[in-house]
């Protein structure tokens, strides 16, 4: 130990000192990640080879990288150190039961603390495809994710069910609100298969608000999520299906026309709605039609007339867009969520849903600076450029102090 008065030699930095994260870093700054691993109470007491801040980092790119193993992640994070020679020491790579054991440290509740802060509509006035007329677009639905053929897993989530027998793995439910015209995630709600889309759905209505127009598949139609989501604020367009009693009060000059949704229950439960009917003909069945019935909380037809709501109704499925760019090339075609245990699976999908969000945003940055529609650009070469840039990009100090840090580091 150093004498009284006498200087403390220089503590040397740990690799880990150094983690590389590249474009993670950007949406999701180091600073934000260690006061949300505080307020959700995951910071550590004591030194580690694997802190907090690197763990979570590490389990973003763990998605990121869905398909390579867990010591590979590791090392791909820190390769790019060596290359740019910011390291000069060794580090050995913990093995996959140490990194295991930190994530199971971590828990989920700092992803989804993170998500909370950070996912956001990203369109400005100027995005192009985000609008119809002065209202935000935004859709609802949901989705499944096969995850790891554990008990734990099977009792937490359960196991799908169909004609030909139970599904070959357990599935955790998704229900996710998505920007139409940016592809954003700005909220998600996850449970077991026992809840259904309408029971996870009533909680994302915190995020919607005045200036907003949600729309939603004829699966979510129901009289209490109407409520709920009229609650606040924004404006809804859903479909329905056609044998739903919907009396005719008024009919409107553009051919829409009043009714009650809710009309077998006594008043004060009835809302009211204007109905859009429409025949669309099915391209796949050459002289077959098929009947659209839409609903809306928009009453004056000059705000959004009959003609235009058809047109619009199919932006609901950028959201089923959003689930492919997530579920088939972030998360790749046929591949199972790695997680054994429940806390594990929660935290994977708080995880990939905080990537998509980290590539979205910067692929809408992008099109602003080009003046296109976002959907002009490509998920797949943008998640290529992710990965690419993990390595390359410069490292952060993964502790608030950031011993060690050499010049230019921050």
């Amino acid at each position: 130990m150093p004498r009284a008065g006498q200087a403390k030699p220089p503590v040397a930095p740990r690799l880990s000192d150094r983690i590389a994260i590249g474009v993670l870093a950007q949406t999701f700054p180091p600073e934000l990640v260690d006061r949300v691993i505080a307020k959700t109470g995951r910071a550590e007491q004591r030194q580690r080879l694997l802190p907090a801040r690197v763990v979570l980092y590490y389990t973003l790119a763990m998605c990121l990288f869905a398909q390579v193993g867990y010591e590979e992640v590791m090392r791909l994070l820190v390769e790019g150190l060596a290359w740019m020679r910011r390291w000069q020491g060794t580090w050995q790579v913990p093995d996959k039961s140490s990194i295991a054991r930190a994530r199971a440290r971590l828990g989920p509740a700092p992803l989804r603390e993170l998500f909370a802060e950070v996912a956001r509509p990203l369109a400005t006035p100027a995005t192009k495809g985000a609008w119809y007329r002065s209202w935000r677009l935004l859709g609802l639905d949901g989705t499944t994710l096969d995850v790891a053929d554990t008990p734990a897993n099977v009792a937490a989530f359960g196991r799908p069910g169909g004609g030909r027998g139970q599904g070959a793995f357990p599935q955790v439910r998704l229900v996710g609100l998505t920007e139409c015209g940016t592809h954003a995630v700005v909220d998600a709600a996850m449970g077991g298969l026992h809840l259904g889309e309408t029971s996870l759905a009533p909680s994302l209505a915190r995020s919607l608000g005045p200036g907003m127009l949600l729309l939603v598949d004829q699966g979510l139609c129901s009289l209490e999520l109407w409520h709920t989501f009229q609650a606040t604020g924004a404006e809804l367009v859903w479909r329905c299906r056609q044998d739903v009693k919907l009396p005719v009060l008024e009919v409107f000059a553009d051919g829409s026309w009043r009714s009650e949704l809710g009309a077998g229950h006594p008043k004060g439960k009835r809302v009211a709605v204007r109905v859009v009917d429409y025949r669309l003909d099915d391209p796949g069945r050459p002289g077959e039609s098929e009947d659209y019935r839409l609903l809306t909380t928009v009453a004056d037809p000059a705000r959004a007339p009959a003609a235009e709501l058809p047109a619009l109704y199919p932006q609901r499925w950028e959201h089923e867009t959003t689930l492919d760019e997530l579920k088939t090339h972030q998360r790749g075609a046929g591949v199972v969520l790695r997680s054994k245990d429940p806390d594990g699976v929660i935290q994977e999908v708080w995880a990939h849903l905080l990537v998509h969000y980290a590539i979205r945003t910067l692929m809408h940055q992008a099109a602003l600076q080009a003046e296109v529609d976002p959907d002009r650009l490509s998920f797949t070469r943008s998640l290529h450029i992710a990965r690419r840039q993990v390595t390359s990009q410069a490292a952060f100090s993964p502790s608030a102090a950031g011993q060690g840090d050499a010049p230019g580091d921050r």
